[in-house]
């Protein structure tokens, strides 16, 4: 079971410490997002790197668009790679819409888990006025799926700059536009659909895991707003803004994010 998992999620292992740490990568990308960060831990953590499955190097003939059409069949793949490692205590570290599938992880089995780390978490990506501002209307989400189906590049040519900001830097989007059409397309409508279309608002309370939020100032993705949305309605939750733009400061900034999640691993406490 343990090698057939390996294989399904292409695991990769490194680390000469003894808690591990489990980072999950965000829509359309893939392990090799967190290379900038992982240097930091790795005298001092067991560090679990792993693809779901259709992203990466995974088995993509392990797909099934039936368990993946919701977020929770890819909270599944990191149950499944949790009990094939046996890991306890995990500290998960999820980028973007992995926040929300570390949750569903841990409300299913909060024993396995000390800490969520989430950078650029959103419950749900869409606007329900007054009271929630996820940051699109659904009929802008319709239209992006829609631009998916009928024209993938031109639909990753247009959402990688959105998503990266930093326009000084054009290769950080170059290299998301380049991990998206690197995927199946199929594969990537299921997963977008299951992301941009989700709403976990509901399950935030049963989180009992703590948790660190870490908010890039200016993310259109998941604004300023969704954060603080956030760290009100997880219990144990601590809010950490950085001055950064974009939705992954682990690839533009990875500096000061790291920083952020060895000061929360270091000073805060498990459940």
């Amino acid at each position: 079971m343990k090698n057939k998992i390996v294989k399904r999620n292409n695991i990769k292992i490194i680390g000469e410490g003894e808690v591990p740490l489990l980072f999950a990568h965000g829509f359309g990308c893939d392990q090799n997002m967190w290379r900038f960060v992982t240097p930091v831990f790795e005298r001092d953590f067991t560090i679990i790197l792993f693809d779901y499955v259709g992203s990466g190097n995974s088995d993509i003939s392990a797909y099934n668009s039936e368990r993946y059409k919701t977020l929770e069949g890819y909270a599944l793949d990191v149950l499944d790679i949790v009990h094939a490692l046996d890991l306890e205590e995990v500290i998960f570290i999820g980028h973007s819409v992995s926040s929300m599938i570390g949750a569903l992880a841990s409300i299913s089995q909060p024993d396995r888990f000390g800490k969520l780390i989430m950078i650029g978490p959103s419950p749900s990506y869409l606007n329900d006025p007054p009271d929630y501002y996820g940051g699109y209307e659904k009929d802008t989400i319709v239209e992006l799926l829609s631009l998916m189906e009928k024209n993938y590049i031109g639909w990753a040519n247009f959402f990688a700059p959105e998503i990266m900001k930093n326009e000084d830097r054009p290769e950080l989007a170059k290299e998301l536009e380049e991990s998206f059409c690197s995927t199946d397309p199929v594969i990537a409508q299921d997963f977008a659909k299951a992301t941009f279309l989700a709403d976990n608002r509901d399950e935030l309370p049963e989180v009992d895991v703590p948790s660190l939020i870490i908010q890039s100032k200016d993310d259109s993705i998941a604004p300023l707003n969704v954060g603080e949305y956030l760290h009100k309605h997880l219990k144990n939750s601590t809010l950490r803004v950085i001055p950064v733009n974009g939705h992954c400061p682990h690839l533009s900034h990875p500096e000061l994010t790291s920083a952020a999640i060895k000061n929360y691993i270091e000073n805060s406490t498990s459940k």
